[in-house]
């Protein structure tokens, strides 16, 4: 059942699930060595975006829930490293790397 009040209303919490939807489908083709370095890595960071964002909204008092959001932000921010390092190493075409960070970096 699902309640009227719920994280999934929020536009921030629906954004960074297409968001992990994309990651999670670019570092398919990443090497195989990078399985369990980058590739993992990158995973977590997106995966914890919305993660933070959920938990943080379940939490009492909005000092908790502010302070979610802003481990939510640090992992963005983390992300946008090693998809910038991804890039680096050739393992993003430039499009998918703009399309990525463009679309969803902290304005």
């Amino acid at each position: 059942m699902e309640s009227n009040n719920t994280f999934r209303k929020l536009l921030i919490w629906q954004k960074s699930m297409i968001l992990v939807t994309e990651i999670y489908k670019e570092v398919k083709v990443f090497p195989s060595e990078e399985l369990y370095a980058l590739t993992s890595q990158i995973k977590r960071s997106a995966t914890s975006i919305p993660s933070n964002i959920a938990e943080g909204y379940g939490r009492e008092g909005l000092k908790d829930y502010l302070r979610f959001l802003n481990i939510a932000l640090s992992s963005l921010f983390e992300l946008q490293t090693q998809i910038e390092i991804a890039y680096n190493l050739k393992f993003l075409k430039k499009e998918n790397f703009n399309r990525l960070y463009e679309k969803h970096k902290r304005n």
